[in-house]
């Protein structure tokens, strides 16, 4: 059983509550709101349409407090960036792990991120991309980008009006991962630079197109979220993941998808040497 603390209770962080009430193998045993929200003292099932949980809201500036009460082995924090880069600082003082979907963070503060994990010897995991879907789109970005080194790239991303981060944490992965893939072609542009555009309308969960365009064709690789419970499945996953770990980690660690994929590979090549050569015996008796 794995104790869950959850900060942020916005649209994603109340479909992630609910979701985590769902497990069997999950306790939600504290919820954490700003000081200055109108959820505090009230029961989480209050705000997320699942009856008495037992479990109460609790501000932000009770954090040590709430810690050493409810003892959670991971927080999920999908609160703002200046409130989750402020409360990693405390939880790791506190040796909880953490699994951080906020977005918005500055280079700067992702590097406080990483030292704040191997300082107090925590886990983190820094999820701004933490959906299973967008994380086989930046996969295949950078094969792509590895075979066609050449042709241009393009990434465009739609969410909804309120979402404050623009470019979204998500997409400027998706054009890390593509310039690393132009670089390790042995392609000699030292300026690698993926343009991005945003669009914020109307209520779109969130939206990421990778538009690859050579001379004379065009591939297009597209992910869309239909519903925040795409980011309680990937949640949970890293929940599970930096139960018990130390260190820094981000979506890609928790998934090992280029793991999945070399073993694709292998099983493959070893199907097609098995199937070859049974067909060479074949051709070898008709000679006979």
């Amino acid at each position: 059983m794995i104790r869950v603390c959850i900060s942020g209770l916005g649209k994603t962080g109340k479909e992630i509550a609910k979701f985590l009430l769902e497990q069997k193998d999950i306790k939600l045993v504290s919820a954490i709101c700003s000081p200055n929200s109108n959820k505090k003292g009230k029961d989480l099932g209050e705000i997320i349409g699942k009856g008495n949980t037992g479990v109460k809201i609790e501000s932000s500036d009770k954090i040590e407090q709430i810690v050493f009460r409810t003892k959670p082995d991971v927080v999920v924090d999908f609160s703002s960036p200046e409130a989750a880069a402020r409360n990693a600082k405390v939880f790791s003082k506190l040796k909880v792990n953490i699994v951080i979907g906020t977005t918005g963070f500055s280079d700067f503060t992702l590097k406080r991120l990483f030292l704040l994990a191997n300082k107090h010897r925590n886990g983190i995991v820094y999820a701004p991309n933490i959906t299973l879907g967008v994380n086989v789109l930046m996969l295949l970005t950078n094969l792509a980008a590895n075979l066609l080194s050449s042709y241009d790239f393009q990434i465009t991303e739609v969410h909804h009006k309120n979402k404050k981060d623009s470019p979204s944490g998500t997409a400027k992965k998706i054009a890390d991962e593509i310039e690393k893939g132009i670089k390790h072609s042995g392609n000699d542009d030292t300026e690698v630079q993926v343009p991005i555009t945003a669009i914020r309308a109307g209520g779109v969960v969130g939206k990421h197109d990778v538009m690859i365009i050579g001379e004379d064709d065009k591939i297009e690789i597209s992910h869309e979220s239909f519903s925040r419970k795409a980011f309680a499945l990937g949640t949970l996953r890293a929940v599970k993941f930096i139960k018990g770990k130390v260190g820094y980690y981000e979506m890609n660690d928790v998934l090992n998808l280029k793991k999945v994929l070399n073993d694709y590979i292998q099983e493959e090549n070893k199907s097609n040497k098995k199937r070859y050569k049974n067909l060479l015996g074949k051709n070898e008796i008709k000679a006979l």
